[in-house]
Protein backbone atom coordinates (compact mmCIF):
# COMPACT_ATOMS: atom_id res chain seq x y z
CA UNK A 1 0.00 0.00 0.00
CA UNK A 2 1.56 3.13 -1.17
CA UNK A 3 1.11 6.88 1.11
CA UNK A 4 0.53 9.73 -0.69
CA UNK A 5 2.17 12.61 0.69
CA UNK A 6 0.71 15.40 1.74
CA UNK A 7 0.05 18.09 -0.13
CA UNK A 8 1.34 21.87 1.38
CA UNK A 9 -1.52 24.21 1.49
CA UNK A 10 0.22 27.13 -0.05
CA UNK A 11 -1.09 30.22 1.96
CA UNK A 12 -1.89 33.44 0.34
CA UNK A 13 0.02 36.37 1.59
CA UNK A 14 -1.41 38.72 3.73
CA UNK A 15 -2.75 41.99 2.17
CA UNK A 16 -0.96 44.81 3.92
CA UNK A 17 -3.70 46.85 5.56
CA UNK A 18 -4.01 50.51 4.38
CA UNK A 19 -3.42 53.36 6.45
CA UNK A 20 -6.21 54.87 7.69
CA UNK A 21 -6.40 58.73 7.44
CA UNK A 22 -6.53 62.23 5.69
CA UNK A 23 -3.78 62.72 2.36
CA UNK A 24 -1.59 65.05 2.35
CA UNK A 25 -3.30 67.32 -0.22
CA UNK A 26 -6.77 66.72 1.76
CA UNK A 27 -4.42 68.70 4.46
CA UNK A 28 -3.34 71.21 2.58
CA UNK A 29 -6.17 73.37 3.64
CA UNK A 30 -5.84 73.20 7.24
CA UNK A 31 -2.35 73.66 6.71
CA UNK A 32 -3.16 76.64 5.14
CA UNK A 33 -5.64 78.30 7.88
CA UNK A 34 -2.81 77.04 10.33
CA UNK A 35 -0.28 79.06 8.73
CA UNK A 36 -2.44 82.65 8.56
CA UNK A 37 -3.29 81.97 12.16
CA UNK A 38 0.76 81.88 12.70
CA UNK A 39 1.31 85.19 10.49
CA UNK A 40 -1.21 86.29 12.79
CA UNK A 41 0.19 85.75 15.97
CA UNK A 42 3.59 87.22 14.36
CA UNK A 43 2.37 90.33 14.01
CA UNK A 44 1.63 90.32 17.39
CA UNK A 45 5.06 89.57 18.09
CA UNK A 46 6.38 92.19 15.89
CA UNK A 47 3.82 95.29 17.34
CA UNK A 48 5.36 94.59 20.88
CA UNK A 49 8.91 95.22 19.21
CA UNK A 50 7.41 98.19 17.87
CA UNK A 51 8.24 96.74 14.35
CA UNK A 52 4.78 98.24 12.71
CA UNK A 53 5.49 97.76 9.20
CA UNK A 54 6.17 93.93 9.50
CA UNK A 55 3.47 93.90 11.81
CA UNK A 56 0.89 94.85 9.50
CA UNK A 57 2.16 93.40 6.70
CA UNK A 58 1.78 89.81 8.87
CA UNK A 59 -1.81 90.74 9.05
CA UNK A 60 -1.83 91.37 5.12
CA UNK A 61 -0.51 87.79 5.32
CA UNK A 62 -3.10 86.29 7.57
CA UNK A 63 -5.63 88.01 5.46
CA UNK A 64 -4.29 86.84 1.94
CA UNK A 65 -3.80 82.87 3.37
CA UNK A 66 -7.45 83.02 4.89
CA UNK A 67 -9.06 83.38 1.23
CA UNK A 68 -7.21 81.03 -0.48
CA UNK A 69 -7.75 78.54 1.87
CA UNK A 70 -11.58 77.97 1.40
CA UNK A 71 -10.50 78.18 -2.38
CA UNK A 72 -8.07 75.12 -2.08
CA UNK A 73 -10.81 72.98 0.12
CA UNK A 74 -13.04 73.60 -2.93
CA UNK A 75 -10.51 72.87 -5.36
CA UNK A 76 -9.29 69.79 -3.53
CA UNK A 77 -12.72 68.83 -2.83
CA UNK A 78 -11.45 68.71 0.91
CA UNK A 79 -14.16 70.14 2.71
CA UNK A 80 -15.14 69.27 6.00
CA UNK A 81 -17.25 70.43 9.29
CA UNK A 82 -13.75 70.73 11.27
CA UNK A 83 -11.90 72.98 8.63
CA UNK A 84 -14.69 75.39 8.45
CA UNK A 85 -14.50 75.62 12.91
CA UNK A 86 -10.69 75.88 12.70
CA UNK A 87 -11.01 78.64 10.16
CA UNK A 88 -13.30 80.18 12.19
CA UNK A 89 -10.83 79.59 15.47
CA UNK A 90 -8.32 80.75 13.66
CA UNK A 91 -10.14 84.06 11.89
CA UNK A 92 -10.71 85.65 15.70
CA UNK A 93 -6.45 85.36 16.43
CA UNK A 94 -5.55 86.66 13.10
CA UNK A 95 -8.33 89.22 12.89
CA UNK A 96 -9.32 89.96 16.32
CA UNK A 97 -6.30 89.33 18.84
CA UNK A 98 -4.17 90.78 16.37
CA UNK A 99 -5.17 93.96 15.08
CA UNK A 100 -6.17 94.73 18.87
CA UNK A 101 -3.16 94.19 20.51
CA UNK A 102 -1.36 95.82 17.41
CA UNK A 103 -3.25 98.87 18.26
CA UNK A 104 -2.54 98.21 21.84
CA UNK A 105 0.94 98.78 21.85
CA UNK A 106 0.99 101.49 19.26
CA UNK A 107 -1.17 103.60 20.56
CA UNK A 108 -4.24 102.47 23.06
CA UNK A 109 -1.86 101.58 25.94
CA UNK A 110 -1.15 105.31 26.64
CA UNK A 111 -5.28 105.59 27.54
CA UNK A 112 -4.63 102.87 30.29
CA UNK A 113 -7.70 101.37 31.34
CA UNK A 114 -10.09 102.99 28.16
CA UNK A 115 -7.51 101.41 25.73
CA UNK A 116 -7.76 97.98 27.19
CA UNK A 117 -11.07 98.13 27.46
CA UNK A 118 -11.07 99.15 23.81
CA UNK A 119 -9.25 96.24 22.33
CA UNK A 120 -11.35 93.39 24.25
CA UNK A 121 -14.20 95.55 22.45
CA UNK A 122 -12.87 94.71 19.30
CA UNK A 123 -11.99 91.17 19.98
CA UNK A 124 -15.40 90.41 21.20
CA UNK A 125 -16.85 92.15 18.65
CA UNK A 126 -15.08 90.21 16.23
CA UNK A 127 -15.70 86.57 18.07
CA UNK A 128 -19.31 87.87 17.81
CA UNK A 129 -19.39 87.92 14.05
CA UNK A 130 -17.77 85.16 13.25
CA UNK A 131 -19.70 83.04 15.23
CA UNK A 132 -23.32 85.17 13.66
CA UNK A 133 -21.60 84.00 10.07
CA UNK A 134 -21.33 80.15 11.20
CA UNK A 135 -24.66 80.48 12.28
CA UNK A 136 -26.78 82.10 9.50
CA UNK A 137 -24.91 79.65 7.04
CA UNK A 138 -27.39 78.24 4.61
CA UNK A 139 -30.29 80.47 6.03
CA UNK A 140 -30.12 83.11 3.91
CA UNK A 141 -32.52 84.29 1.50
CA UNK A 142 -31.14 84.14 -2.57
CA UNK A 143 -31.46 87.93 -3.11
CA UNK A 144 -28.73 87.93 0.10
CA UNK A 145 -26.16 85.19 -1.14
CA UNK A 146 -23.70 87.78 -2.55
CA UNK A 147 -23.57 90.23 0.25
CA UNK A 148 -22.08 89.61 4.09
CA UNK A 149 -24.34 91.02 6.85
CA UNK A 150 -21.83 93.09 8.48
CA UNK A 151 -18.26 93.62 7.76
CA UNK A 152 -16.54 90.56 7.35
CA UNK A 153 -13.59 89.52 9.84
CA UNK A 154 -10.60 89.76 7.90
CA UNK A 155 -12.14 93.06 6.23
CA UNK A 156 -12.42 94.59 9.84
CA UNK A 157 -9.44 93.89 10.63
CA UNK A 158 -7.76 95.50 8.36
CA UNK A 159 -9.62 98.60 8.20
CA UNK A 160 -9.21 98.49 12.05
CA UNK A 161 -5.44 99.12 11.34
CA UNK A 162 -5.92 101.98 8.82
CA UNK A 163 -5.06 104.71 11.38
CA UNK A 164 -1.70 102.87 11.64
CA UNK A 165 -1.41 102.50 7.67
CA UNK A 166 -2.27 106.16 7.16
CA UNK A 167 0.59 107.10 9.83
CA UNK A 168 3.19 105.21 7.82
CA UNK A 169 1.76 106.68 4.93
CA UNK A 170 2.17 110.44 5.63
CA UNK A 171 3.42 110.65 9.18
CA UNK A 172 0.34 112.20 10.66
CA UNK A 173 0.76 112.40 14.06
CA UNK A 174 -3.00 112.95 14.92
CA UNK A 175 -3.36 109.53 13.93
CA UNK A 176 -1.80 108.08 16.55
CA UNK A 177 -3.79 109.65 19.40
CA UNK A 178 -5.15 107.25 21.62
CA UNK A 179 -8.53 108.79 21.47
CA UNK A 180 -8.80 108.77 18.00
CA UNK A 181 -7.45 105.41 17.41
CA UNK A 182 -9.93 104.41 20.44
CA UNK A 183 -13.12 105.47 18.15
CA UNK A 184 -12.20 104.15 15.07
CA UNK A 185 -11.51 100.96 16.78
CA UNK A 186 -14.86 101.10 17.98
CA UNK A 187 -16.96 102.16 15.17
CA UNK A 188 -14.72 99.58 12.91
CA UNK A 189 -16.03 96.72 15.63
CA UNK A 190 -19.30 98.07 15.57
CA UNK A 191 -19.41 97.41 11.73
CA UNK A 192 -18.53 94.01 12.22
CA UNK A 193 -21.35 92.99 14.36
CA UNK A 194 -23.87 95.23 12.42
CA UNK A 195 -26.64 94.61 10.15
CA UNK A 196 -24.98 96.76 7.36
CA UNK A 197 -25.15 94.40 4.15
CA UNK A 198 -21.07 94.59 2.10
CA UNK A 199 -20.81 93.52 -1.22
CA UNK A 200 -19.06 90.00 -1.14
CA UNK A 201 -16.43 90.48 -3.83
CA UNK A 202 -16.24 86.92 -4.12
CA UNK A 203 -18.77 86.12 -6.97
CA UNK A 204 -18.08 89.70 -8.68
CA UNK A 205 -18.68 89.35 -12.23
CA UNK A 206 -16.55 91.40 -14.49
CA UNK A 207 -18.13 91.94 -17.96
CA UNK A 208 -16.50 90.93 -21.20
CA UNK A 209 -15.59 94.36 -22.00
CA UNK A 210 -14.35 95.29 -18.47
CA UNK A 211 -12.03 92.52 -18.44
CA UNK A 212 -8.78 94.60 -20.16
CA UNK A 213 -9.25 97.70 -18.07
CA UNK A 214 -9.57 95.53 -14.64
CA UNK A 215 -6.07 93.85 -15.15
CA UNK A 216 -4.72 97.32 -15.97
CA UNK A 217 -5.83 99.02 -13.00
CA UNK A 218 -4.81 96.06 -10.45
CA UNK A 219 -1.44 96.07 -12.26
CA UNK A 220 -1.31 100.05 -11.64
CA UNK A 221 -2.10 98.77 -7.97
CA UNK A 222 0.52 96.42 -7.59
CA UNK A 223 2.96 99.26 -9.27
CA UNK A 224 2.01 101.23 -6.46
CA UNK A 225 2.27 98.83 -3.65
CA UNK A 226 5.85 98.51 -4.63
CA UNK A 227 6.65 102.14 -4.62
CA UNK A 228 3.93 103.61 -1.95
CA UNK A 229 2.91 100.15 0.29
CA UNK A 230 1.64 102.79 2.64
CA UNK A 231 -0.20 105.27 0.60
CA UNK A 232 -2.40 102.65 -1.92
CA UNK A 233 -2.79 100.57 0.77
CA UNK A 234 -4.98 103.93 2.77
CA UNK A 235 -6.49 104.31 -0.53
CA UNK A 236 -7.82 100.75 -0.95
CA UNK A 237 -9.15 100.87 2.47
CA UNK A 238 -10.52 104.30 1.87
CA UNK A 239 -12.35 103.15 -1.38
CA UNK A 240 -13.94 100.15 0.22
CA UNK A 241 -15.33 102.02 2.83
CA UNK A 242 -16.65 104.21 -0.30
CA UNK A 243 -18.79 100.78 -1.20
CA UNK A 244 -20.63 100.83 1.48
CA UNK A 245 -23.79 102.95 0.19
CA UNK A 246 -23.46 101.17 -2.57
CA UNK A 247 -23.93 98.01 -1.14
CA UNK A 248 -26.66 99.18 1.10
CA UNK A 249 -28.73 100.76 -1.98
CA UNK A 250 -28.37 97.52 -3.86
CA UNK A 251 -29.36 94.75 -1.34
CA UNK A 252 -32.83 97.58 -0.13
CA UNK A 253 -33.49 97.29 -4.06
CA UNK A 254 -33.18 93.88 -4.30
CA UNK A 255 -34.93 93.31 -1.15
CA UNK A 256 -37.46 95.26 -2.23
CA UNK A 257 -38.19 93.12 -5.63
CA UNK A 258 -38.10 89.70 -3.30
CA UNK A 259 -40.77 91.27 -1.16
CA UNK A 260 -42.88 92.66 -4.27
CA UNK A 261 -42.87 88.92 -6.10
CA UNK A 262 -43.74 87.25 -3.22
CA UNK A 263 -47.02 89.62 -2.77
CA UNK A 264 -47.82 89.39 -6.38
CA UNK A 265 -47.48 85.14 -6.34
CA UNK A 266 -49.57 85.59 -3.00
CA UNK A 267 -52.48 87.71 -4.27
CA UNK A 268 -52.64 85.24 -7.48
CA UNK A 269 -56.14 84.47 -7.37
CA UNK A 270 -56.33 80.14 -7.84
CA UNK A 271 -57.56 79.79 -10.82
CA UNK A 272 -54.07 80.98 -12.02
CA UNK A 273 -52.26 78.55 -9.94
CA UNK A 274 -53.98 75.46 -11.85
CA UNK A 275 -56.39 75.11 -8.89
CA UNK A 276 -59.61 77.01 -10.50
CA UNK A 277 -62.98 76.35 -8.84
CA UNK A 278 -64.82 73.26 -9.62
CA UNK A 279 -67.00 72.50 -12.50
CA UNK A 280 -70.46 71.46 -12.37
CA UNK A 281 -71.58 69.86 -15.65
CA UNK A 282 -75.16 68.81 -15.12
CA UNK A 283 -76.09 65.70 -17.27
CA UNK A 284 -79.57 65.48 -18.95
CA UNK A 285 -82.46 64.15 -17.56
Amino acid sequence: MKIRPRRRRLRRPRRIPRLKGLTLGKLIPNIITVSAACAGLTAVRYAYEARWELAIAAVILAAVLDALDGRMARLLNATSEFGAQLDSLFDLVSFGVAPAMILYFWSLEAAGGFGWAVALFLIVCCGLRLARFNSMLGKLPPYAYNYFTGVPAPAGGLLSLLPIVAWLAVDLPQASYPFVVGCWAIMMAGLMVSRLPTFSFKTLKVPQPYVLPVLVVVALLFAGVAGRPWMILTLVGVLYLATFPFSMRSFARLKEEAERLREASDDKPDDENGDGPDVVVKLPG
